[in-house]
């Protein structure tokens, strides 16, 4: 008998202001106690469902077990944010023991004859039920998703699938913290000689991140993109810049205890053995089978033509980087640890832009302020900081979420800055949904980004890239802050994958509105606002290097659908990028933007695999999407707001996408505008 009183302790019972936990109160050492307590009781509630006495209907069965493990989720939710945004040892000890538990419990719980009867029952008799048709979209999902997770399987292969469920978790949570560990244990320590040249932002992020490795009056060069690309852009010291590029892109593929390659080989297997389990030709056609793209053929007839026009603008580009390489008296071919350096070169020829002049003007507490403006503008909601309440870092911040006649709506909380203990990336989850159903529930949303955190008493300056990353972010954001619905199944951000990149991608746009602009891209000293001339250079150039961009974007879709559109998974993966990329003409100059062995979206869950398309795939949404605020003249046209939000961002997953896309836009769209956008045509 546990000793865990699930109804007081705080990580599941939460008292915290604003509805968060009492992150004071909690400790580690507790997080293995209150999961199997919580696991235990929520199997207690399914065995409950599963085998009452009553006949099955709607609220003691599909509302039951909506509602079961409440416990479980709190749980879970504190320590998968701990284990990404703040993890230590004891936590990624507890990952590596808690991911295969977690998957054999929902594995039984899928498989659970008497449960998916009653679910059975209820789905075979839904067109007699009168359900409402959010109600009758939870019901069908429900039903699917036993399908898919083996409930009408044998014994014998529902066993072995349980199997798959538990290692694939195992070794997602081994490929996450391996990737962690080179990034955390890399860093190029430099001195005041090696930086000469570099702008000052760029070196106050490298002296802080140098101090907090433990090397005073020194700079280190570390992995996370805020430092490196900028370093690898504006170093003058070729050897310096391979030396971090190497870094980069060998993450994962080290040899020794991190080295990721004999996963992601046993990753590839299972996942193709998982599929043939459930019925299916390839894991990919498994994932897409409850998407927009549905096929494989459908994402490739997406990726290919893409791919083509990428490499052909990049070959273009990368005669012009040689160019400028050769008259500043290089003898070398354009390598990857290049391009960024002399496309900076040839984009201040091409256009008279240094992208650091816009650095000074992108402080990030403007740009913070920009995307709740842009909330309070399309949606009516605002956000007040709230000082002093606890969060899982000292860094992250807290912020009321309101409603325009002042209700509160829930609570959002930003985590911006880079530190060991934080995976790379940036992000958005949840500690709670929202949703109407029982007592219901207001949202806890969260943002985790890794900008460079700068040197004390100076201000965090952005790239242009990073301001979008944190606008994308936000938009993601959004979507769990604005869902209306009432079960928690189809709340926020629980849509198919290809149609989930919609609201963040979507949101991006407005960062370069010129009235957003004007209110908040203002200089850190002098407090004048960006320049007409340096805001026209900067969207006159805002497609440049396209080529470079949709190449490394697009190569790392099509290995991840390589990968999983197969029958057998490769016995090399690690080779089989390199032949696949050889086949596709990869430039020579460029790598994937995820190489196979630091692939998280792809290698570290199920979550983005057979997925990494979805990016692009919204992308074609979202620029037909913002092009109905350009038609009608107005970025923030009131009825086009209202037809958003009530459509995309409030809707959550209680329709088919392409109903609520249809239903905002009046039709879906083609690929052209998202060709356009890129710069690509």
């Amino acid at each position: 008998m546990s000793s865990i009183d699930l109804t007081t302790h705080p990580l599941t019972h939460w008292t915290g202001p604003l509805g968060l936990p009492d992150f004071a109160a909690l400790k580690d050492a507790d997080f293995g106690p209150v999961f199997e307590a919580a696991l235990a009781a929520h199997a207690a509630e399914i065995n409950a469902i599963a085998h009452q006495d009553a006949a099955p209907t709607i609220d003691n069965t599909l509302r039951a077990l909506e509602l079961s493990g409440a416990p479980l989720d709190h749980v879970s939710s504190i320590f998968w944010c701990r284990a990404g945004a703040h993890t230590n040892d004891e936590i990624q000890a507890m990952e590596r023991d808690i991911a295969p538990k977690m998957s054999r419990h929902f594995s039984a719980i899928s498989m659970n004859a008497a449960l998916f009867a009653r679910i059975d029952a209820l789905y075979e008799a839904r067109a007699k039920l009168g359900l409402d048709a959010e109600t009758l979209r939870v019901l069908e999902k429900t039903w699917k998703g036993f399908v898919r997770s083996g409930a009408k399987l044998g014994e014998t292969d529902q066993k072995r699938l349980a199997a798959i469920g538990e290692e694939l978790a195992s070794l997602g949570a081994s490929f996450g913290q391996n990737v962690l560990a080179d990034e955390k244990d890399w860093a190029l320590v430099l001195f005041e000689s090696d930086v000469a040249g570099l702008p000052d932002f760029l070196k106050s992020a490298m002296a802080e991140a140098a101090e907090l490795r433990g090397h005073a009056n020194a700079y280190a060069v570390t992995l996370s993109r805020s430092i490196y690309e900028p370093f690898t852009t504006f170093s003058a010291r070729r050897d310096l810049r391979e030396k971090a590029f190497q870094g980069f892109a060998k993450r994962g593929e080290n040899g020794g205890a991190t080295d990721n390659r004999a996963i992601v080989a046993k990753t590839l297997a299972l996942r193709a053995e998982k599929a043939k389990l459930l019925g299916y030709e390839s894991y990919a056609a498994l994932k897409l089978d409850d998407t927009m793209a549905k096929t494989p053929e459908a994402v490739f007839g997406l990726l290919n033509p893409v791919w083509e026009k990428a490499r052909e603008k990049a070959a273009v580009d990368q005669m012009e980087l040689q160019r400028i390489a050769t008259s500043e008296g290089y003898n070398h071919a354009i390598a990857g640890w290049d391009w960024r350096h002399f496309a900076e070169k040839l984009r201040a020829e091409k256009f008279d832009f240094d992208e650091a002049a816009l650095k000074p003007y992108l402080q990030l507490e403007r740009i913070v302020d920009a995307a709740f403006d842009v909330a309070t503008r399309l949606f009516g909601v605002t956000f007040v900081e709230q000082k002093g309440v606890a969060t899982w870092h000292k860094d992250a911040r807290v912020f009321a979420v309101h409603n325009a006649d002042g209700s509160q709506r829930g609570t959002f909380v930003a985590d911006y800055f880079a530190r060991p203990s934080k995976r790379s990336g940036a992000w958005m989850s949840a500690l709670k949904s929202g949703y109407s159903l029982g007592e219901g529930s207001k949202p806890i949303i969260y943002n985790v980004m890794n900008f460079a955190k700068p040197s004390a008493g100076k201000p965090a300056l952005l790239s242009m890239d990073e301001a979008r990353t944190l606008f994308h972010e936000f938009g993601h954001a959004l979507h769990g802050m604005l869902t209306e619905v009432t079960w928690p199944s189809v709340a926020g951000t629980s849509v198919s994958r290809d149609f989930v990149e919609l609201p963040s991608q979507l949101f991006e746009h407005w960062l370069t509105v010129p009235e957003i602009l004007s209110a908040h891209a203002l200089h850190y000293e002098t407090g004048q606002p960006m320049p007409k001339a340096l805001v026209d250079k900067m969207l006159a150039a805002r497609t440049f290097d396209a080529g470079f961009n949709a190449v490394e974007f697009a190569s790392s879709a099509l290995i991840d659908m390589e990968y999983h559109s197969r029958a057998d998974a490769p016995a090399d993966p690690v080779a089989f990028e390199a032949e696949t990329l050889a086949r596709m003409e990869m430039p020579d100059a460029i790598i994937m933007r995820h190489r196979t062995p630091h692939f998280l979206h792809v290698f570290s869950g199920e979550g983005y695999s057979a997925g990494y398309y979805s990016y692009l795939w919204s992308e074609v949404l979202d620029a037909d999407a913002f092009s109905a605020f350009e038609e009608a003249g107005d970025p923030f046209d009131p009825e086009l707001a209202a037809r958003l939000k009530k459509h995309i961002y409030a809707a959550g997953g209680t329709a088919d996408p392409e109903a609520l896309y249809t239903a905002f836009r009046g039709k879906m769209p083609s690929p052209d505008a998202m060709m356009v956008k890129r710069g690509l045509v």
